[in-house]
């Protein structure tokens, strides 16, 4: 394993910020690792319905204020995608050869995800299983589908954003959630225009960071204190809710849609990601460190897509065992929650076994035949940015 790290960490041009690549497994990882924390399928009246321990256990709020790291990947993922248009554009590719290469990797595990859940609902419906419970499978396992497709949106929009301040969507987001909580006005529908402002703010600073606006310590300072002032304003005295991620119950979610709380902690989050650049550049510098952290890259899309599915799958597939506690039971006890931690072993194996079997759906060959092959691509860095 040493060795094969070596080769991995030989292999990395010397140009390219390790820091990025580790701050997007950092957020994938924590998406992963938030999902199979806070979402249950109970085993109640002969099917399953999706619950969550922050409903009847709202003390555990900050969980979510660990583990919901999206906007640490739109904050990278706008930084990575106006670097890599820069890149494109000064070896002469077009924007329709750039968007097709961008999207093709992230688009292309899709179809696998898509195929599967086709067979597996079929498979339930002809074995009779009740309509609710392939409802509930299906929407839990192709719940990640929505961010990629916000995603792929602002890919595509990347020329249109590279030179877009942060506070034009943000004074967006701000008005919209006055308009929907001060005011009780508008149309129902407005609250999703906050789907895309809202996660257009640290995609846009992710632009700022290509452009060298967040290089300072002092920039980053500022979004970490006041994100972490605004949130907890808003949460203490406008009535935002504490979790940063749904309750199934409650009037008002945090991310379904985004709701200023979020966006605001989610500027915290891109502030302590900007502080902490350097610490991880030396951490990355260890080659055992830096191949899991480059493994994790190469297969990002496929860990966050199918990793809703290995939950429902262990769910599903130890069901008729009996009701197992921290599966199948109701997540309401701190006993529950350290059953759960005992089931994230059997999560992650199920994962693995995903990531074997679909894996190459992602890692497709990008470099002429003629070229060595390394485990990372290497790329030509545009100014002031040295990934792609």
């Amino acid at each position: 394993m040493r060795e094969a790290a070596l080769r991995i960490d030989a292999a990395t041009p010397a140009s390219r910020d390790r820091a990025v690549d580790a701050l997007r497994a950092f957020a994938i990882l924590g998406v992963v690792l938030g999902h199979w924390l806070v979402t249950a399928l109970v085993s109640e009246d002969g099917g399953l319905h999706t619950a969550s321990p922050l409903q009847r256990m709202p003390w555990l709020a900050p969980i979510s204020w660990l583990f919901q790291t999206l906007a640490v990947f739109f904050l990278v993922g706008g930084h990575v995608a106006t670097s890599s248009l820069a890149s494109a554009q000064a070896r002469g590719e077009t924007y329709p050869q750039w968007l097709r290469a961008r999207l093709t990797r992230l688009l292309r595990p899709v179809a696998a995800l898509l195929s599967l859940w086709m067979l597996v609902t079929t498979a339930l419906l002809a074995l009779g299983t009740p309509w609710p419970t392939i409802h509930t499978l299906v929407k839990l396992a192709l719940s990640p589908l929505w961010f990629l497709l916000v995603f792929a949106t602002l890919t595509a929009a990347t020329p249109l954003l590279t030179r877009l301040n942060p506070l034009w969507p943000l004074a967006v987001v701000l008005h919209v959630d006055i308009l929907r909580f001060g005011l009780h006005a508008g149309p129902s529908w407005l609250g999703w225009v906050n789907v895309a402002a809202g996660w257009l703010v640290p995609y846009t600073l992710g632009a700022a960071w290509t452009r060298g606006e967040l290089d300072s310590r002092r920039a980053a300072r500022v979004l970490l204190l006041g994100g972490t002032t605004a949130t907890a304003a808003l949460i203490a005295f406008a009535g935002y809710p504490a979790s940063m991620v749904g309750v199934p119950g409650a009037s008002v979610s945090n991310l379904d849609p985004p709701t200023l709380a979020a966006v605001t902690f989610g500027l915290a989050q891109c502030g302590l990601a900007l502080l902490l650049r350097d610490r991880l550049r030396r951490a990355m510098s260890r080659p055992l460190i830096w191949a899991a952290t480059a493994l994790v890259n190469l297969s990002a899309m496929t860990i966050y897509l199918w990793h809703q599915t290995s939950l429902t799958a262990t769910t599903a597939a130890t069901l008729p065992a009996a009701h197992l506690p921290g599966l199948h039971t109701t997540p309401d006890s701190p006993a529950w929650i350290a059953a759960r931690l005992l089931w994230l072993p059997a999560f992650a194996l199920t994962l693995a076994l995903c990531w074997t079997a679909f894996r190459h759906h992602e890692q497709t060959r990008r470099r002429p035949r003629n070229r060595p092959s390394h485990v990372l691509h290497r790329h030509v860095p545009p100014p002031k940015s040295r990934n792609a």
